[in-house]
């Protein structure tokens, strides 16, 4: 198949990508690179000639339906995510208004999409696990941080809509803590970016409000094993699925992971509490856990890889590219 992705110089998007052509499939990247880099495309340029990258946005819909030509299968995973350090408008307009392009763009090469959305939608739900038609429960406008949620509902309804109007073939994933090879070396990779850097550098870790706040957090393969199975089944047509681990933990003890297996055993962690009020008006969610019932029976999808597993090949890989960036580093414990 023809495959193009957005976004796929960034996390996700470059996983996908080589898992794609590791398949034989034909890959066109699109990518803007403000949240990319190209240091994540290094595999995949060695693919003789089944790969190659367009520079644009996804607000340019002339590029973006150029781009698409040709194209059996659309991955758009290109977003700008929680506004905690920024204000909201970005976050809507990107993921609302460039959303819609590449829906039109979708249709219009007569390609399947299958659109990334987020756990976030499930907002202050307190009922748990979340499934596929749980409540998606939002905080008030005034506060910047549920844009993230909201422009992917706006998304998801969307691509419902013109699924129903204009008979486009489509599926939704919700991703669940996304941790991995090439991840974003920042707050907009996650925390466990920040933590291991902190830790590498012996440095505290900031845990935001009472570091008891939970989540479940997925090795970047199993987010690309679903998105394959989503991408290549009929089954996944029309559809919303959580793609995520199950297993739980506090954010906290993430870090004090984290520490463990960058420090070593004996080695007690620096952790230092960050109030929320240093980020303005803002809510956090208590606790976030998926259930993949319906992943794993309608596409047969099963997350294979254990979190001390997971987080020992990210920091492995998380030293080598902040060598590769010129950073001294440590060898880890791991």
């Amino acid at each position: 198949m023809k495959i193009l992705i957005t976004g796929a110089a960034g996390f996700i998007g470059s996983n996908l990508t080589n898992a794609l052509l590791r398949e034989g499939h034909e890959v066109v990247g699109f990518d803007d690179m403000s949240h990319g880099d190209m240091l994540n495309l290094e595999e995949a340029k060695k693919s003789n000639n089944k790969f190659s990258l367009v520079l644009g946005t996804i607000m340019d819909q002339d590029a973006l339906e150029k781009a698409c030509e040709g194209c059996d299968l659309i991955y758009h995973l290109a977003a700008r995510k929680i506004p905690r350090y920024s204000d909201a408008y970005d976050t809507l307009t990107v993921n609302g208004m460039g959303s819609h392009n590449v829906a039109i763009a979708a249709r219009k090469v007569g390609a399947k999409l299958v659109a990334a959305s987020t756990s976030d939608v499930y907002g202050k739900n307190p009922d748990l696990p979340f499934t596929e038609t749980s409540n998606l429960v939002v905080g008030n406008p005034d506060v910047r941080r549920w844009a993230y949620a909201i422009s992917k509902m706006f998304e998801e309804q969307l691509i419902f809509a013109m699924g129903e109007r204009d008979n486009l073939p489509f599926s939704i994933a919700r991703f669940f803590g996304g941790y991995g090879p090439a991840q974003h070396l920042s707050w907009w990779g996650g925390p466990q970016s920040v933590f291991i850097d902190a830790a590498l550098d012996d440095k505290e870790i900031e845990l935001h409000g009472s570091g008891q706040q939970t989540r479940s957090f997925t090795f970047v393969s199993d987010h690309v094993s679903g998105l394959i199975l989503m991408g290549m089944k009929d089954e996944a047509n029309a559809q919303v699925f959580n793609l995520g681990n199950t297993y739980e933990i506090t954010i906290e003890n993430l870090a004090r992971l984290i520490w463990r297996l960058v420090r070593g055993e004996d080695s007690e962690p620096k952790l230092k509490l960050i109030p929320y009020e240093t980020f303005g008006k803002y809510e956090d969610v208590n606790r976030r856990v998926p259930s993949v019932d319906k992943a794993g029976e309608l596409l047969g999808y099963k997350p294979e890889v254990a979190l001390p597993d997971g987080m020992v090949k990210t920091i492995q890989w998380q030293v080598a590219r902040r060598r590769a960036l010129g950073i001294e580093t440590r060898d880890p414990a791991c």
